[in-house]
């Protein structure tokens, strides 16, 4: 039996290849060792910066880089690190958000189980960068495995001198520490993650002030994604203007895609930025096509959050700004598929049960607004739709878009409009005829 979750990835690909690196050595059984992490060049980023690069060196590489935050917003990171005051008296923390929330997101597991001290490396040079001396890293409480293997690296870099007291000779102190969250889909958000780190409830913070000034315990903080911090020491071996020939002009270097539902080869794939998504479903050496050889329906591209896409609109690049040209986002990466024979009324009633549940009810459009749509799309789903019900959803979803703290309101409602746009005639018909227009309410049947 495998060691790790039996997830598909295509690591032989990256093995071979002088672009795809998160991957290279994933599905070597001993990577998450220390030791054989070594072996295969780790850690060595880290004592480049600790043998003669200075912070602002760091930052001003990573930013040139072009790296943006991998886990939905897509924030440069080398911007983000740099709005850390260096003025401040206070202490300053990196937090690694290994939350991982987004349904059908599961890329940033595969990183922790598999190359963990490829994320501590990357964290300890984003401490350094920031002046920090105390880095935590937040994991999804669910993620049971993960919380061990992290941990267990945690203490090998430790007692391989990579983290502790006067690291390499160099003067420099830095301690980690493993913290597991509660499995909260709101503490995937930077501030929910922040107040719980502090031992209080997920709740969004209102900002200003933002974390890199006012964070964790009211001290300047950066908060990054697992996949963005795995990629930091890469950047530094190999130089930006490498990582910046990755990808495409605004969106580079590479992605890891979480690819899932209706498709043979359901899995994590890194390609860089801007690979076509048609190619990720249909290609033998990714998604392999659609279950059954079935016609696609419909895809979400980045994660549940985010707006649906038909399959005219399939020929599209994955990277930023080619998704939101068609009306979607990247997101975390999560790709799902749909086949013809999927009620969309029903899906979308599973994607609003799961915002209704994981809503904080900070926020009254939110809390309240969440449990009228579920209500409202049960009650069509179950064959007992109204005349003006889709109009009192399109309004609903109106009243709360932009009106909530953080973007867990928006990434309830996105997916709504999108269906409710590309697939209208199907909700009319769960209307007037009492029932569904397609074969089966069950997406994977």
């Amino acid at each position: 039996m495998s060691f790790y979750s039996p997830v598909r990835t295509n690591a032989a690909e990256a093995a071979s290849s002088d672009k795809l690196h998160l991957f290279k050595y994933v599905e070597d059984p001993e990577q998450h060792t220390v030791k054989r992490y070594e072996e295969h060049g780790g850690y060595a980023a880290w004592k480049k910066v600790l043998a003669g690069m200075k912070p602002e060196e760091v930052i001003e590489t990573v930013k040139n880089s072009g790296l943006r935050g991998r886990g939905g917003a897509g924030f440069p990171t080398g911007v983000k690190w740099s709005f850390v005051p260096k003025a401040s008296p206070k202490p300053r923390y990196l937090c690694c958000n290994a939350d991982e929330s987004e349904p059908g997101t599961c890329k940033d597991r595969v990183l922790m189980e598999r190359d963990p001290h490829a994320v501590i490396e990357g964290m300890a040079i984003g401490a350094y960068a920031i002046g920090c001396h105390l880095m935590f890293i937040y994991i999804r409480g669910e993620f049971g495995h993960c919380i061990e293997r992290m941990e267990q690296a945690r203490k090998e870099a430790y007692e391989a001198g990579h983290l502790g007291k006067n690291i390499y000779g160099s003067g420099y102190d830095l301690d980690m520490i493993v913290h597991t969250g509660g499995g909260a889909y709101i503490c995937g958000e930077e501030t929910a993650l922040l107040n719980s780190l502090e031992g209080e409830k997920g709740l969004s913070r209102i900002r200003p002030p933002f974390p890199a000034v006012e964070g964790l315990y009211a001290c300047p903080t950066i908060v990054n994604n697992v996949e963005s911090l795995a990629s930091v020491p890469h950047i530094i071996n190999r130089g930006a203007d490498w990582y910046r020939k990755l990808g495409t002009e605004k969106s580079t270097g590479t992605k890891v895609f979480s690819l899932s539902g209706h498709v043979k080869q359901p899995g994590n794939y890194e390609v860089e930025l801007g690979f076509p998504l048609k190619k990720l479903i249909y290609d033998e050496q990714y998604g392999g096509g659609i279950l059954g050889d079935k016609k696609l329906k419909g895809v979400i591209p980045g994660g549940a959050s985010t707006p649906f896409l038909k399959p005219d609109m399939i020929d599209v690049g994955l990277d930023y700004e080619s998704l939101v040209e068609q009306s979607s986002m990247l997101g975390s990466g999560a790709i799902i598929v749909f086949h013809e024979d999927t009620c969309i009324v029903w899906v979308i009633l599973k994607l609003i049960h799961f915002f209704r549940h994981e809503s904080c009810g900070k926020c009254t459009p939110c809390r309240e607004g969440t449990g009228w749509l579920e209500q409202i799309i049960r009650r069509i789903e179950a064959g007992e739709g109204r005349k003006g019900d889709l109009e009192t959803i399109e309004d609903l979803c109106g009243n709360i878009l932009g009106r909530t703290i953080c973007p867990l309101g928006d990434a309830a409602v996105m997916p709504i409009q999108s269906a409710l746009r590309l697939w209208r005639e199907e909700w009319e018909y769960h209307i007037e005829n009492k029932k569904c227009m397609v074969k089966s309410h069950f997406p994977f049947k």
